[in-house]
């Protein structure tokens, strides 16, 4: 039996034809791939066609510039991915089960709520723990952030969700209560109780239309059939607060922007509003590096539980182990 040569050299280069793949498919883009491997285009177009002679299949769909996943290219990427992540991220894992994490890199999606009010004492603490690691934390909308974590830009996202894509696996940590804020001075400010015909006369500072906040407020008060006006639209919880102290109006929000240093009346309205749970949003099959275990478990111990117990729930990656949580509606 003859062997070809050029035949067994890509077959012992199988994980570089994976990697030009995956990049390829993350990219959407030969070109952008090549870039991001410091390779030719010619090189990662080499890899990928012996990739689909070997596996005798088509695997992009080439429409000039343009490339796009055949059927087959989808199965292969979801199979491929978790392990050129892992083999990617072997030294990094083999020098954390040696007890040693002090070099690498996490990237971090979340909104400007989570990081003032969430992130900032386990960010502190993992800084210290591992100062060689460099850590960037992206300050993106939530549909920004989702789009990050599908390009594998960032290794996970922390926020809140309403709605769970099935490529994503939501895993809720923290959950505040809705509260009404008001100024000290104002109406409402001594009632222990409100009702949506008590907060119906005050004008509302929200956030911008587009957001979640805006949505639950208005469909809540149209199923109690309730009329309500907004005084002032205003982005960021911090410009609200400040807003409702000065007396320019109310605020429906959720106790995470509250802090004791607010001098702001605080009614609890959940017998109207859900309440808001945020917790680490992964795209599914994500590789998770020791790097992000570690902040994910600073922020939340026991996250990843027993491995019988990571089995016996939802799909996830974790060290190329299935990762346990429940996914819960948010808002």
């Amino acid at each position: 039996m003859t062997i070809r040569k050029s035949s067994v050299y890509y077959k012992q280069n199988r994980l570089k034809q994976l990697r030009a793949f995956c990049f390829t498919a993350q990219a959407g883009s030969i070109s952008r791939a090549a870039e991001k491997l410091f390779l030719s285009q010619p090189s990662v177009s080499l890899q990928i066609q012996a990739l689909e002679r070997e596996l005798n299949t088509t695997l992009f769909e080439r429409r000039g510039p343009n490339i796009k996943l055949t059927p087959e290219g989808k199965i292969l990427n979801e199979l491929a991915r978790p392990m050129v992540q892992g083999m990617d991220s072997l030294p990094d894992i083999f020098a954390a089960q040696c007890g040693d994490l002090q070099s690498g890199e996490l990237n971090i999606a979340a909104g400007e709520s989570t990081i003032l009010y969430i992130l900032p004492e386990v960010t502190k603490r993992f800084a210290e723990a591992y100062p060689g690691i460099q850590l960037k934390l992206h300050n993106v909308t939530g549909r920004d952030g989702m789009a990050m974590l599908r390009a594998d830009e960032v290794d996970f996202a922390v926020g809140s969700m309403l709605e769970v894509p099935q490529d994503i696996s939501y895993h809720p940590i923290f959950t505040y209560h809705p509260l009404l804020i008001t100024s000290l001075d104002h109406p409402l400010a001594t009632k222990s109780s409100i009702t949506l015909e008590d907060v119906s006369p005050h004008g509302l500072i929200l956030p911008p239309r587009h957001l979640s906040t805006w949505r639950i407020v208005d469909l809540v008060f149209q199923q109690h059939d309730v009329n309500y006006r907004v005084a002032l639209e205003a982005g960021g919880w911090e410009v609200i607060k400040r807003y409702v102290e000065l007396g320019m109006g109310v605020s429906i929000v959720t106790s995470i922007c509250i802090t004791e240093n607010d001098r702001l009346a605080r009614i609890p309205v959940d017998r109207y509003f859900p309440t808001r749970s945020y917790g680490v949003v992964l795209r599914q099959g994500k590789f998770l590096s020791p790097q992000a275990m570690r902040f994910i478990e600073m922020m939340a111990p026991g996250f990843f539980g027993d491995e019988d117990d990571l089995n016996a729930a939802a799909d996830g990656t974790v060290e190329g182990r299935p990762l346990n949580a429940g996914v819960q509606q948010s808002g």
